[in-house]
């Protein structure tokens, strides 16, 4: 299934994508796509609807963050050989977890706007999980068994406040308003045959900027689930992006290529839809 939320901001109803492609209102079935709505009852009780009996919703809404009301949003980091490459660092011999402020969370295609006091704004296209079951001390048996599905996301950082003014705190770099674009849709993990094989790829003004694929994951989905376990309790709803692969503004030599006003910035995953944002100035 393909789950979205649509509306305008603050207002987002339930949705699901039908067999043509059009939005199904999904808000007599589930209150919104999150917390319970995510478990394997929740997302069993959407799959016995009849969709053709739902409204189908006409023109095209604004898309909404797809999943809502998220408590915990979780960043791996460095999880792309090529990419640490790229930065310097070496590779990591544990995932490197840090947090992005769910505050940062917004559509898909929504503007995303330059920080306060911002010098290098940059991107990076991501696979992000889902999680749909209390995970807690997992073995890693049981790692996949905890995940509902998937999503598109731009982890969008400001690597002057990330790295320049935070040494090891990344989270002032990562949690700005407008910085966690996820979706179009939630995509269930049924719907993905192997998340450890999907190409995905990001472009600024039509520039070819990162082109990858998740087989080169230095950890993979169900390793960084289970890891994130061992540290501290996951619930339905939280979320968890995968790292990304080279190509970052960051990397970019001899000069290193950042975002600013007026830029375009288009990316998706195989499976899982593409965004579009658009960087605009902060309004004083």
């Amino acid at each position: 299934m393909k789950l979205v939320r649509y509306g305008p901001k603050g207002r987002e109803k339930p949705g699901i994508i039908d067999a043509d492609g059009r939005i199904r209102d999904l808000s007599r079935i589930v209150p919104d796509i999150a917390g319970e709505t995510l478990t394997p009852s929740g997302l069993a009780r959407i799959r016995k609807v009849n969709l053709k009996k739902l409204k189908a919703v006409p023109g095209k809404p604004r898309l909404g963050a797809c999943i809502g009301a998220v408590k915990n949003y979780i960043g791996i980091g460095l999880n792309y050989s090529d990419h640490a490459a790229e930065a310097g660092l070496p590779v990591p011999k544990e995932p490197v977890i840090f947090n992005k402020v769910t505050s940062c969370i917004c559509g898909p295609n929504d503007d995303t706007i330059v920080p306060k006091d911002s010098l290098k704004l940059d991107y990076e296209v991501e696979l992000g999980i889902v999680i749909g079951a209390r995970a807690r001390y997992l073995s890693k048996d049981k790692a996949m068994g905890v995940v509902a599905g998937y999503f598109l996301a731009n982890d969008v950082s400001e690597r002057n406040f990330q790295i320049d003014r935070s040494g090891s705190q990344w989270a002032k770099g990562k949690g700005c308003e407008t910085f966690g674009p996820i979706g179009p849709w939630f995509v269930t993990k049924d719907e993905i045959r192997d998340p450890q094989n999907l190409d995905m790829w990001l472009d600024v003004n039509g520039e070819k900027r990162q082109r990858g694929n998740t087989r080169t994951m230095v950890f993979g989905v169900a390793h960084i689930v289970w890891y994130c376990s061992q540290f501290f309790v996951m619930e339905p709803g939280d979320i968890i992006i995968t790292g990304t692969p080279p190509g970052v503004g960051m990397g970019y030599k001899p000069e290193p290529k950042y975002l600013k006003a007026g830029d375009v910035v288009t990316l998706g995953i195989e499976g899982l839809g593409e965004q579009r944002q658009k960087i605009v100035a902060r309004k004083k």
